[in-house]
């Protein structure tokens, strides 16, 4: 029996235990351990980690604290480890498998999640990722409750949030959660690593539906988490057509005779958006609002003076 089969066993004998199985009983139940006790240990504890590595929520608990108390067992629990059916196709099941091949993110392992959802892992694991993307601390709890669709609570800058999770991004180096503030009633962006406190999903909520115009953030200036502010962008005619195309045909305010245009658009990141005007160099200009022009002057006066 080679590992990978000896891994679905012990991970079905886990799922289907009415009770937390001991080490002894599984070496008795499960084939494809050696006979030796020693042996079978070596070979369990690798198992374990292996299992661990994957996601699979391996738990030691007691077996029954009154007949047999300080003997522990294993088991998964069924709540833990299924994930909910999303309904893909053969199709939308090779697309995602391709994802996460190609891109790896630190401290997950989003090939082997893919057993749970019926897709094919090879035995020696998947090809090396292309890219790769930071955790952070709180991305787990924040895509949970993005799945489960339920208002979730946090301290953030030392503020208490309630905040219905409608999108995870990751910009310029920083995942950020998207998604309506109650207190504020409005969409804001908050950057994980600045967040206080554990991500807490409110179980007793109804889901939330979420607006489909905010599936996901559209430009770098909107990934950030300061007051937003609605900002007019002269952009010359020879440049107009490129910066239409960056941020969508919706955002002209108007067009002008000699082909320049005005864009309006709302940021809540400022060092994004200023990067996003020095980019056309001199044939882009902040009109307004005076402080966002200000804000831009300075930086360049002090780039200068450094």
């Amino acid at each position: 029996m080679d590992r990978l089969e000896r891994l679905i066993n012990l991970t079905a004998a886990l799922l289907e235990a009415e009770r937390p199985l001991t080490a002894d009983e599984l070496h008795q139940r499960l084939p494809g351990y050696a006979d030796s006790a020693t042996a079978f240990r070596r070979a369990f504890e690798r198992d374990k980690d292996v299992l661990r590595e994957m996601g699979v929520p391996l738990v030691l608990e007691p077996v029954d604290p009154m007949s047999q108390p300080g003997v522990e067992g294993y088991r998964i629990p069924k709540d833990e480890y299924y994930l909910q059916d999303p309904g893909l196709d053969p199709d939308e099941l090779a697309a995602l498998h391709l994802a996460a091949s190609a891109v790896e993110l630190e401290g997950t392992g989003g090939v082997e999640a893919l057993w749970k959802l019926g897709g094919w892992v090879a035995e020696e694991g998947p090809p090396p990722a292309m890219a790769a993307l930071p955790g952070a601390v709180h991305l787990s709890a924040a895509f949970a409750a993005i799945s489960r669709r339920q208002p979730a609570t946090f301290t953030y800058r030392g503020e208490q949030r309630r905040v219905d999770p409608w999108r995870l991004a990751f910009r310029n180096g920083h995942w950020y959660l998207l998604g309506r503030d109650h207190a504020r009633d409005g969409e804001r962006n908050f950057r994980l690593d600045r967040v206080d406190s554990e991500i807490v999903a409110d179980d007793s909520a109804h889901p939330f539906e979420p607006p489909p115009e905010t599936r996901a953030p559209s430009a770098p200036w909107q990934m950030g988490d300061e007051e937003p502010v609605r900002a007019r962008l002269l952009v010359d005619g020879d440049h107009a057509g490129w910066a239409v195309g960056q941020v969508g045909a919706d955002a002209i305010e108007s067009r002008r005779e000699d082909g320049s245009v005005v864009l309006v658009v709302t940021v809540t990141n400022r060092g994004a958006f200023r990067s996003f005007v020095l980019g056309f160099l001199d044939h882009a200009e902040v009109v307004d609002p005076p402080e966002l022009r200000n804000d831009l002057i300075e930086w360049l006066e002090q780039l200068c003076d450094a």
